[in-house]
Protein backbone atom coordinates (compact mmCIF):
# COMPACT_ATOMS: atom_id res chain seq x y z
CA UNK A 1 0.00 0.00 0.00
CA UNK A 2 2.75 2.51 1.46
CA UNK A 3 4.38 1.57 -1.92
CA UNK A 4 1.74 1.66 -4.47
CA UNK A 5 0.48 5.62 -2.97
CA UNK A 6 4.63 6.42 -3.12
CA UNK A 7 5.01 5.45 -6.72
CA UNK A 8 1.56 7.46 -7.73
CA UNK A 9 3.07 10.31 -5.71
CA UNK A 10 6.25 9.99 -8.00
CA UNK A 11 4.08 9.65 -11.30
CA UNK A 12 2.04 12.91 -10.44
CA UNK A 13 4.94 14.90 -9.56
CA UNK A 14 6.83 13.65 -12.99
CA UNK A 15 3.54 14.42 -14.53
CA UNK A 16 3.86 18.08 -13.18
CA UNK A 17 7.10 18.31 -14.37
CA UNK A 18 6.15 17.33 -17.81
CA UNK A 19 3.44 19.66 -17.85
CA UNK A 20 5.09 22.62 -16.55
CA UNK A 21 2.55 22.75 -13.85
CA UNK A 22 5.61 23.04 -11.25
CA UNK A 23 6.75 26.07 -12.55
CA UNK A 24 3.82 27.81 -10.81
CA UNK A 25 5.19 26.47 -7.85
CA UNK A 26 7.97 28.23 -8.30
CA UNK A 27 7.07 31.61 -10.21
CA UNK A 28 4.42 32.55 -7.91
CA UNK A 29 6.43 32.42 -4.88
CA UNK A 30 9.37 34.64 -6.96
CA UNK A 31 6.92 37.30 -8.23
CA UNK A 32 5.42 38.54 -5.09
CA UNK A 33 8.71 38.61 -4.32
CA UNK A 34 10.06 40.98 -7.28
CA UNK A 35 6.70 42.56 -6.71
CA UNK A 36 7.21 43.34 -3.52
CA UNK A 37 11.27 44.61 -4.29
CA UNK A 38 9.17 47.03 -6.55
CA UNK A 39 6.95 48.39 -3.89
CA UNK A 40 8.03 51.72 -2.48
CA UNK A 41 10.21 50.67 0.89
CA UNK A 42 10.37 53.05 3.68
CA UNK A 43 13.96 54.40 3.18
CA UNK A 44 13.33 55.09 -0.14
CA UNK A 45 14.48 58.32 -1.33
CA UNK A 46 11.60 61.56 -1.16
CA UNK A 47 10.21 62.15 -4.47
CA UNK A 48 9.43 66.04 -5.24
CA UNK A 49 5.77 66.47 -4.72
CA UNK A 50 4.18 68.91 -7.85
CA UNK A 51 1.91 71.28 -5.55
CA UNK A 52 -0.15 73.57 -6.82
CA UNK A 53 -1.77 77.39 -5.07
CA UNK A 54 -4.30 79.91 -6.76
CA UNK A 55 -2.90 82.91 -7.55
CA UNK A 56 -5.89 85.18 -6.37
CA UNK A 57 -6.26 82.47 -3.02
CA UNK A 58 -4.98 84.20 0.08
CA UNK A 59 -2.89 81.52 2.05
CA UNK A 60 -1.10 82.29 5.11
CA UNK A 61 2.31 83.26 4.73
CA UNK A 62 3.78 80.83 7.47
CA UNK A 63 2.03 77.96 4.86
CA UNK A 64 3.75 79.89 1.88
CA UNK A 65 7.33 80.38 2.96
CA UNK A 66 7.59 76.64 4.80
CA UNK A 67 6.33 75.64 1.48
CA UNK A 68 8.86 77.27 -0.39
CA UNK A 69 11.56 76.48 2.26
CA UNK A 70 10.84 72.50 1.85
CA UNK A 71 12.28 72.57 -2.08
CA UNK A 72 13.52 69.15 -1.89
CA UNK A 73 10.38 68.12 -1.20
CA UNK A 74 7.85 70.40 -2.76
CA UNK A 75 7.78 72.39 -6.18
CA UNK A 76 5.50 74.96 -6.30
CA UNK A 77 3.15 75.59 -9.24
CA UNK A 78 1.34 79.40 -9.69
CA UNK A 79 -2.23 78.43 -11.11
CA UNK A 80 -4.46 81.57 -12.46
CA UNK A 81 -7.78 79.65 -11.78
CA UNK A 82 -9.20 76.99 -10.05
CA UNK A 83 -10.47 75.47 -13.49
CA UNK A 84 -6.67 75.14 -14.35
CA UNK A 85 -5.68 73.46 -11.45
CA UNK A 86 -8.46 70.35 -12.29
CA UNK A 87 -7.38 70.53 -16.11
CA UNK A 88 -3.97 70.43 -14.99
CA UNK A 89 -4.73 67.59 -12.12
CA UNK A 90 -6.00 65.69 -14.78
CA UNK A 91 -3.35 65.91 -17.26
CA UNK A 92 -0.91 64.90 -14.00
CA UNK A 93 1.04 68.17 -14.45
CA UNK A 94 0.64 68.37 -10.90
CA UNK A 95 -0.06 65.96 -7.58
CA UNK A 96 -2.34 68.05 -5.96
CA UNK A 97 -3.77 71.75 -5.95
CA UNK A 98 -4.62 73.90 -2.15
CA UNK A 99 -7.80 75.82 -1.83
CA UNK A 100 -8.40 77.99 1.24
CA UNK A 101 -11.11 75.87 3.05
CA UNK A 102 -14.67 76.65 3.62
CA UNK A 103 -15.69 75.26 6.47
CA UNK A 104 -12.31 76.47 8.48
CA UNK A 105 -10.69 80.31 7.54
CA UNK A 106 -7.36 78.80 8.69
CA UNK A 107 -7.08 76.14 7.16
CA UNK A 108 -6.79 74.68 3.47
CA UNK A 109 -8.71 72.22 1.30
CA UNK A 110 -6.56 69.43 -1.21
CA UNK A 111 -7.79 68.84 -4.29
CA UNK A 112 -6.69 65.55 -5.77
CA UNK A 113 -7.05 63.11 -8.52
CA UNK A 114 -7.72 60.25 -6.54
CA UNK A 115 -7.70 59.87 -2.45
CA UNK A 116 -6.49 56.30 -2.29
CA UNK A 117 -2.97 57.00 -4.43
CA UNK A 118 0.46 56.75 -3.44
CA UNK A 119 1.00 60.88 -4.44
CA UNK A 120 -1.84 61.65 -2.30
CA UNK A 121 -0.02 59.92 0.73
CA UNK A 122 2.91 61.53 0.18
CA UNK A 123 1.30 64.80 -0.10
CA UNK A 124 -0.43 64.67 3.41
CA UNK A 125 2.62 63.06 5.06
CA UNK A 126 4.72 65.89 3.76
CA UNK A 127 2.67 68.48 4.95
CA UNK A 128 2.29 66.86 8.34
CA UNK A 129 5.80 66.88 8.78
CA UNK A 130 6.51 70.14 7.84
CA UNK A 131 3.94 71.79 10.13
CA UNK A 132 5.24 69.82 13.08
CA UNK A 133 8.55 71.10 12.01
CA UNK A 134 7.04 74.82 11.94
CA UNK A 135 4.56 74.81 14.16
CA UNK A 136 4.51 71.83 16.21
CA UNK A 137 1.77 69.31 17.09
CA UNK A 138 -0.84 72.44 16.43
CA UNK A 139 -3.93 72.42 14.04
CA UNK A 140 -3.66 71.10 11.17
CA UNK A 141 -3.41 72.84 7.96
CA UNK A 142 -5.29 70.80 5.69
CA UNK A 143 -8.88 70.05 6.93
CA UNK A 144 -10.13 68.50 4.59
CA UNK A 145 -9.05 66.65 0.75
CA UNK A 146 -11.46 66.51 -1.89
CA UNK A 147 -10.80 63.81 -5.24
CA UNK A 148 -11.80 64.44 -8.78
CA UNK A 149 -12.87 60.85 -9.48
CA UNK A 150 -15.41 61.42 -6.73
CA UNK A 151 -16.79 58.25 -6.83
CA UNK A 152 -18.25 55.20 -4.87
CA UNK A 153 -15.51 52.54 -4.24
CA UNK A 154 -17.35 50.11 -6.43
CA UNK A 155 -17.01 52.06 -9.50
CA UNK A 156 -13.59 53.65 -8.56
CA UNK A 157 -12.53 49.59 -8.65
CA UNK A 158 -14.10 49.05 -11.86
CA UNK A 159 -11.27 49.41 -14.25
CA UNK A 160 -9.39 47.00 -12.50
CA UNK A 161 -12.25 44.39 -12.51
CA UNK A 162 -11.78 45.21 -15.80
CA UNK A 163 -8.82 44.55 -16.68
CA UNK A 164 -9.14 41.38 -14.65
CA UNK A 165 -11.42 40.18 -16.78
CA UNK A 166 -10.45 41.04 -20.46
CA UNK A 167 -6.67 39.25 -19.35
CA UNK A 168 -8.93 36.47 -18.20
CA UNK A 169 -9.65 35.64 -21.65
CA UNK A 170 -6.70 36.47 -23.06
CA UNK A 171 -4.57 34.47 -21.02
CA UNK A 172 -6.30 31.78 -19.37
CA UNK A 173 -9.31 30.58 -21.82
CA UNK A 174 -7.90 31.35 -25.18
CA UNK A 175 -4.08 29.44 -24.81
CA UNK A 176 -6.23 25.86 -23.06
CA UNK A 177 -8.53 25.88 -25.82
CA UNK A 178 -6.08 26.49 -28.49
CA UNK A 179 -4.30 24.21 -27.06
CA UNK A 180 -6.67 21.36 -26.72
CA UNK A 181 -7.69 21.92 -30.19
CA UNK A 182 -3.80 20.74 -31.18
CA UNK A 183 -3.68 18.06 -28.59
CA UNK A 184 -6.80 16.55 -30.11
CA UNK A 185 -5.27 16.87 -33.19
CA UNK A 186 -9.07 18.90 -34.01
CA UNK A 187 -7.19 21.63 -35.61
CA UNK A 188 -4.62 19.70 -37.83
CA UNK A 189 -7.97 18.09 -38.92
CA UNK A 190 -9.70 21.08 -39.75
CA UNK A 191 -6.96 22.80 -41.83
CA UNK A 192 -7.06 19.39 -44.29
CA UNK A 193 -10.69 21.13 -45.25
CA UNK A 194 -10.86 23.70 -47.51
CA UNK A 195 -10.72 26.39 -44.22
CA UNK A 196 -8.02 28.22 -44.51
CA UNK A 197 -5.37 29.84 -41.76
CA UNK A 198 -6.74 33.37 -42.24
CA UNK A 199 -10.20 32.30 -41.45
CA UNK A 200 -9.32 30.01 -38.59
CA UNK A 201 -7.32 32.72 -36.92
CA UNK A 202 -9.83 35.06 -37.38
CA UNK A 203 -12.95 33.06 -35.79
CA UNK A 204 -10.52 32.65 -32.96
CA UNK A 205 -10.31 36.52 -32.59
CA UNK A 206 -13.76 36.94 -32.99
CA UNK A 207 -14.78 34.30 -30.46
CA UNK A 208 -12.02 35.86 -27.75
CA UNK A 209 -13.56 39.42 -28.69
CA UNK A 210 -16.98 38.31 -28.21
CA UNK A 211 -16.40 36.23 -24.96
CA UNK A 212 -14.29 39.97 -23.38
CA UNK A 213 -17.51 42.03 -24.44
CA UNK A 214 -20.02 39.79 -23.06
CA UNK A 215 -18.03 38.99 -19.71
CA UNK A 216 -17.42 43.35 -19.45
CA UNK A 217 -21.74 43.90 -20.35
CA UNK A 218 -22.45 41.04 -17.31
CA UNK A 219 -20.42 43.20 -15.39
CA UNK A 220 -22.42 45.78 -15.99
CA UNK A 221 -25.38 44.71 -15.64
CA UNK A 222 -24.94 43.54 -12.10
CA UNK A 223 -23.62 46.33 -10.86
CA UNK A 224 -25.65 48.63 -12.64
CA UNK A 225 -22.88 50.61 -13.96
CA UNK A 226 -23.18 53.51 -16.15
CA UNK A 227 -21.03 54.91 -18.45
CA UNK A 228 -20.83 59.04 -19.75
CA UNK A 229 -18.92 58.23 -23.06
CA UNK A 230 -20.12 55.04 -24.08
CA UNK A 231 -18.99 55.28 -27.71
CA UNK A 232 -15.36 55.66 -26.29
CA UNK A 233 -15.87 52.86 -23.70
CA UNK A 234 -16.78 50.36 -26.19
CA UNK A 235 -14.10 51.17 -28.73
CA UNK A 236 -11.95 50.91 -26.53
CA UNK A 237 -12.79 47.41 -24.80
CA UNK A 238 -12.72 46.33 -28.54
CA UNK A 239 -9.22 47.33 -29.02
CA UNK A 240 -8.25 45.81 -25.39
CA UNK A 241 -10.34 42.58 -26.55
CA UNK A 242 -8.36 42.58 -29.98
CA UNK A 243 -5.04 42.96 -28.61
CA UNK A 244 -5.13 40.28 -25.60
CA UNK A 245 -7.16 37.84 -27.81
CA UNK A 246 -4.78 37.99 -30.35
CA UNK A 247 -2.05 37.69 -27.83
CA UNK A 248 -3.84 34.43 -26.30
CA UNK A 249 -4.04 32.58 -29.17
CA UNK A 250 -0.10 33.05 -29.93
CA UNK A 251 0.90 31.87 -26.48
CA UNK A 252 -1.45 28.98 -27.28
CA UNK A 253 0.01 28.02 -30.73
CA UNK A 254 3.36 27.36 -27.83
CA UNK A 255 2.30 25.13 -26.07
CA UNK A 256 1.18 21.12 -27.03
CA UNK A 257 -1.48 20.63 -23.84
CA UNK A 258 -3.80 22.18 -21.67
CA UNK A 259 -1.58 21.79 -18.96
CA UNK A 260 1.58 23.83 -20.14
CA UNK A 261 -0.75 26.59 -22.02
CA UNK A 262 -2.83 27.12 -18.73
CA UNK A 263 0.91 27.60 -16.72
CA UNK A 264 2.04 29.81 -19.98
CA UNK A 265 -0.92 31.89 -19.40
CA UNK A 266 -0.49 32.50 -15.78
CA UNK A 267 2.77 33.33 -16.37
CA UNK A 268 1.72 36.42 -18.57
CA UNK A 269 -1.38 36.72 -16.37
CA UNK A 270 0.10 37.86 -13.05
CA UNK A 271 2.49 39.83 -13.85
CA UNK A 272 0.41 41.72 -16.70
CA UNK A 273 -2.26 42.26 -14.23
CA UNK A 274 -0.45 43.28 -10.86
CA UNK A 275 1.63 46.04 -11.90
CA UNK A 276 -0.70 47.66 -13.89
CA UNK A 277 -3.66 47.62 -11.09
CA UNK A 278 -1.38 48.65 -8.35
CA UNK A 279 0.59 51.09 -10.36
CA UNK A 280 -1.32 54.15 -8.23
CA UNK A 281 -0.12 53.04 -4.80
CA UNK A 282 3.47 52.46 -5.41
CA UNK A 283 5.93 55.34 -7.62
CA UNK A 284 8.48 51.75 -8.64
CA UNK A 285 5.31 50.57 -10.05
CA UNK A 286 4.03 53.44 -11.67
CA UNK A 287 7.30 53.90 -13.40
CA UNK A 288 7.50 50.86 -14.75
CA UNK A 289 3.68 49.63 -15.95
CA UNK A 290 3.59 51.85 -18.82
CA UNK A 291 5.89 49.69 -20.80
CA UNK A 292 3.21 46.72 -20.70
CA UNK A 293 0.26 46.70 -22.79
CA UNK A 294 -1.91 45.88 -19.89
CA UNK A 295 -1.67 49.39 -19.01
CA UNK A 296 -1.89 51.29 -21.95
CA UNK A 297 -5.38 49.40 -21.60
CA UNK A 298 -5.82 50.14 -17.93
CA UNK A 299 -5.16 54.04 -17.78
CA UNK A 300 -7.47 55.10 -20.59
CA UNK A 301 -10.42 52.57 -19.17
CA UNK A 302 -10.22 54.22 -16.18
CA UNK A 303 -9.85 57.77 -17.23
CA UNK A 304 -13.23 57.03 -19.21
CA UNK A 305 -15.07 55.58 -16.60
CA UNK A 306 -14.02 57.82 -13.57
CA UNK A 307 -12.76 61.11 -15.58
CA UNK A 308 -15.53 60.65 -18.81
CA UNK A 309 -12.74 61.07 -20.79
CA UNK A 310 -12.54 60.13 -24.69
CA UNK A 311 -10.87 57.51 -27.15
CA UNK A 312 -8.79 60.69 -29.05
CA UNK A 313 -7.25 61.66 -26.27
CA UNK A 314 -5.44 58.47 -25.88
CA UNK A 315 -4.04 58.27 -29.62
CA UNK A 316 -0.20 56.55 -28.46
CA UNK A 317 -2.56 54.41 -26.37
CA UNK A 318 -4.72 52.12 -28.65
CA UNK A 319 -1.63 52.33 -31.48
CA UNK A 320 0.15 50.42 -28.98
CA UNK A 321 -2.69 48.35 -28.48
CA UNK A 322 -3.26 47.76 -32.12
CA UNK A 323 0.73 47.17 -32.92
CA UNK A 324 0.82 44.12 -30.80
CA UNK A 325 -2.30 42.63 -31.49
CA UNK A 326 -0.93 42.81 -35.33
CA UNK A 327 2.68 41.38 -34.45
CA UNK A 328 1.35 38.65 -32.48
CA UNK A 329 -1.23 37.89 -34.69
CA UNK A 330 0.92 37.45 -37.79
CA UNK A 331 3.15 35.56 -35.73
CA UNK A 332 0.14 32.75 -34.43
CA UNK A 333 -0.11 33.14 -38.48
CA UNK A 334 2.70 32.07 -39.41
CA UNK A 335 3.54 29.15 -36.80
CA UNK A 336 -0.24 27.79 -38.20
CA UNK A 337 1.13 27.51 -41.78
CA UNK A 338 3.96 25.83 -40.33
CA UNK A 339 2.08 23.38 -37.92
CA UNK A 340 3.47 24.18 -34.96
CA UNK A 341 3.59 21.73 -32.33
CA UNK A 342 0.88 20.04 -34.49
Amino acid sequence: MIRNIITLTVNDLAIAFKNKTIYLILFIPLFVFLSLQFVDQKNEELQTIQIGLIQNEEYSPVIIESLKAADTVFVVSWLATEEEGRRWLKEKKIDGFLLKSKKEPRSLELLVLEKASFRTIAIVEGFSALQIAVEGKSKNWLSDITSLRDSGIQRQTLPTWILMLVLLVGFIVIPAQIAEEKEKKLLLGLLQTPVRECEWLLAKLFLGMILIHLAVIFLHLLGKFEVENSLSYCAFIGIGSFCFSSFGIFLGFLCRTQASARTLGVLFYLPLLLPSALSDFSQKLHSFAPVLPSYQFYGPIKAILLEGGRISSFPLEWIYLCAVGLITSLFSYLLLKKRWLM
